[in-house]
């Protein structure tokens, strides 16, 4: 397994398994990354400053993704945790803490100091593992993603460390 920057390849892959990971949860499609026009063009929509996306993958086959995305509207010094899906072959293999990892990674050579993340009960898995590095649970959502089908919002102090 390798973890990687994303590159303009990894565009059509990388739709196909987001997509199929809302199909597989039966997760909401509308207001969420599923129906966002930029989950198709993720290699175009990482090349902003301040932004990153680590790709996983395993013989070619492109299997994970996290990133961290300077959201509009997020309070100076705070980035959006984005984009993080599994293929179900990467579950439970530590892949998607390898990428979480390395996407806090880049928030704190960036300069941030908090990050920010919304996510949805059908992704309740992911929840939990979001609460033992360390994210608390919000009241209501920071910044403009423009997911409103998401209504789980969670923040994470970079300067605290994870269990």
């Amino acid at each position: 397994m390798s973890v990687r920057r994303v590159k303009p390849s990894d565009n059509t892959a990388l739709a196909n398994m987001i997509k199929a990971v809302f199909v597989e949860h039966d997760a909401p499609k509308e207001g969420t990354v599923y129906s966002d026009p930029t989950t198709n063009h993720l290699y175009e929509l990482f090349q902003e400053d301040k932004a990153e996306l680590w790709v996983a993958e395993v013989d070619g086959e492109v299997i994970g993704c996290c990133g961290i995305y300077p959201t509009s509207g997020l309070p100076q010094g705070c980035v959006e945790l984005v984009k993080f899906y599994l293929a179900p072959n990467a579950r439970g293999k530590g892949i998607g803490r390898a990428l979480m990892e390395k996407s806090m990674e880049s928030a704190q050579n960036m300069g941030y100091n908090q990050v920010y993340l919304e996510s949805h009960p059908k992704f309740s898995k992911a929840v939990g593992m979001y609460e033992k590095l360390g994210f608390v649970m919000l009241q209501e959502a920071m910044g403009s993603s423009g997911h409103c089908g998401c209504n789980i919002w969670m923040l994470k102090e970079l300067n605290e460390s994870a269990n």
